[in-house]
């Protein structure tokens, strides 16, 4: 499918505070060097800004890279509404191609599910994307594994999109045995935790305003007090094993399984290079363990609504 590490693009544009544009192109550029050429985007970053700075950094480099976007979150304002009618996949399709620069979407999955929407439908409807060439595989993000099983019994799923990490493991119980089980990969995005597992972020208090991190439950409070001082215990670990913690929690991911591919996310260049050379680090029975017992401890939801995810 692609490397065994990919980069997500959504802090160059939004979220996590001011990005550069040509810091941004020169990471996507250098990552494509490094051999990691999954690079995952959506319309919905930057309100479109995210997949036109993605496809400028590629022209020319096309056939190095195996491109994911998504659809599904609108944005009117500050007022988001999920949509996944076939006629507005179909429009979302034709403008992130457009953004893009492109004439075809490796992956092309639903961002965000309404339940509203029977997922045969949306599945149905993506699935025309792929008869015509504009799309190469279907993916689906935050969905439960009844819908997953439903959607896959439409079309083949290539990729499932789900928060995974060392701090967020809930996908274990029902959603990745449901992935596995239909052959499904799982596309681990905010696997160092939103920064929190690289030991480097700031208390909440002190994020800038435009940074989401410092709103949510994980990272602020006393839930994000308590939290720092589990990093402080993978720290510890990565010290033992020769790394940084975030390389640790990457290297952790990897070692769940083959078919498990993180996307980290970053704007800088030494975090890229960081984060691709944890593809290199091997654990042991003993490290996992441990780590494991750490992660047990977490505190806090990994956002302030949980109403839009996992349905």
């Amino acid at each position: 499918m692609t490397s065994r590490i990919g980069l997500g693009c959504m802090g160059m544009s939004e979220f996590y505070g001011a990005a550069d544009e040509n810091e941004s192109i020169a990471v996507i550029h250098r990552a494509l060097d490094l051999d990691v050429t999954f690079l995952d985007t959506a319309d919905m970053y930057g309100t479109g800004h995210n997949e036109q700075l993605v496809g400028r950094a590629i022209k020319g480099r096309r056939d190095e890279v195996f491109l994911g976007t998504k659809f599904g979150i609108r944005r009117d304002g500050g007022a988001r509404s999920i949509d996944n009618s076939p006629a507005y996949i179909r429009q979302a399709c034709d403008a992130s191609l457009q953004r893009l620069g492109v004439d075809h979407i490796d992956l092309y999955y639903m961002h965000r599910r309404n339940p509203d929407v029977p997922i045969e439908e949306s599945v149905g409807a993506m699935a025309e994307l792929v008869e015509q060439g504009k799309v190469g595989h279907l993916g689906l993000s935050e969905v439960t594994a009844d819908t997953l099983r439903r959607a896959h019994a439409t079309h083949p799923i290539h990729a499932l999109q789900s928060e995974y990490s060392l701090f967020t493991r809930g996908i274990e119980q029902e959603i990745l045995p449901a992935a596995r089980e239909l052959g499904v990969k799982l596309v681990a995005y905010s696997p160092i935790s939103r920064g929190l597992l690289s030991g480097a972020l700031p208390p909440a208090d002190q994020l800038p305003d435009d940074d989401f991190r410092k709103y949510l439950p994980r990272t602020s409070g006393e839930a994000g007090e308590h939290n720092a001082k589990l990093v402080e215990q993978v720290t510890a670990i990565a010290t033992e094993v020769g790394c940084t913690p975030a390389q640790l929690s990457l290297a952790w991911l990897l070692a769940q399984g083959e078919d498990i591919i993180p996307i980290p996310g970053t704007k800088r260049l030494r975090y890229l290079e960081e984060n691709a050379a944890a593809a290199s680090i091997t654990l042991t029975a003993d490290q996992l363990a441990a780590l494991s017992t750490v992660a047990d401890a977490v505190k806090g939801a990994r956002y302030p609504d949980m109403s839009s995810v996992e349905q």
